[in-house]
């Protein structure tokens, strides 16, 4: 089997329930506030473990309470966490989450993720990737460390996602360097134009990323499931009915599930089968990892 290594952020989550966003100036009463691990690379890391996969993480994290609290609860859940820097002189990321009526609005602080080049990156690889590992990234670290270290993966003969969020343009260059591209409807709109409102611009907005060069594009729909367009093949998957209470996990969840079964050598459409449903299940939980399934528990 082959493993997952993940490079990316680790934040803290600070999240409390309110009945509504606030305003501009305005002061209002929350409740329920919880402190979690969370941060996309860290998240999406302990999804593919749970999940099933061998996970290395590459990041970095302060020399700080939080640092120590990050890397102990991604060690609990069997991630390889050696890799991991510490940053003297930087904070561990921390999260800023409201949640609303089962949604979020979420500020992130960077903190030690921007800490990582990708000199250190290209030395951990060196060290613990092999041809047919699969290499995970979003954009919550270093740009320019991020787009190299996703050439350096490529060169490797390793399967390469992007997971590109916060989502910003991309150099036209990375994209012959990606096997997967997953994206939620805002991701897609900005790196396309094109809004997945329905099965026909979802679709145009998949092959316009395939022209790309991209092998895989996946989008992701929220409550209507998600689409997937591989080797000119189109699936989708539509997820269970649950009752939500908080989606903050349910991307890194998706995502995670989705490079898991990859390693595990699962097809593409019993992986977005497994990704869907897992991704509804940890909205049914408050948190980030904590809401995130193991696989005993989806399949």
């Amino acid at each position: 089997m082959s493993k997952v290594v993940v490079f990316g952020s680790l934040n803290m989550d600070l999240s409390i329930e309110s009945d509504h966003m606030p305003v501009m100036g305005e002061t209002i009463m929350g409740r329920c506030f919880i402190t979690n691990p969370g941060g996309k690379g860290a998240n999406q890391a302990v999804a593919s473990a749970k999940l099933g996969a061998e996970v290395v993480m590459l990041g970095a994290v302060g020399e700080d309470a939080f640092g120590d609290q990050m890397i102990a609860a991604l060690a609990e859940e069997g991630v390889q966490c050696d890799r991991i820097e510490r940053v003297r002189d930087l904070a561990t990321g921390v999260a800023l989450i409201t949640r609303v009526q089962g949604d979020n609005f979420i500020v992130l602080g960077s903190g030690a993720n921007a800490a990582p080049s990708a000199e250190s990156v290209r030395a951990s690889l060196d060290e613990v990737a092999r041809g047919g590992d699969v290499f995970l990234a979003q954009l919550e670290c270093d740009f320019d460390a991020t787009m190299e270290a996703l050439r350096d993966a490529h060169d490797r003969g390793m399967y390469t996602v992007l997971n590109p969020a916060p989502a910003r343009q991309l150099p036209e260059w990375v994209y012959s360097c990606l096997d997967m591209v997953v994206v939620n409807e805002s991701e897609c709109e900005i790196l396309t134009g094109l809004y997945p409102e329905d099965e026909a611009s979802a679709k145009a907005a998949m092959e316009k990323l395939s022209s790309f060069g991209v092998g895989t594009v996946v989008v992701t729909l929220g409550e209507r499931g998600s689409v997937v367009l591989s080797r000119g093949k189109l699936l989708s998957s539509v997820p269970p009915k649950v009752d939500a209470v908080d989606t903050t996990c349910a991307g890194d969840t998706y995502i995670g599930a989705l490079v898991a079964s990859y390693a595990r050598g699962v097809t593409i459409e019993s992986a977005i089968e497994l990704a869907t449903k897992a991704s509804a299940m940890a909205t049914t939980k408050i948190g980030a990892q904590q809401s995130i399934p193991h696989l005993e528990d989806v399949e």
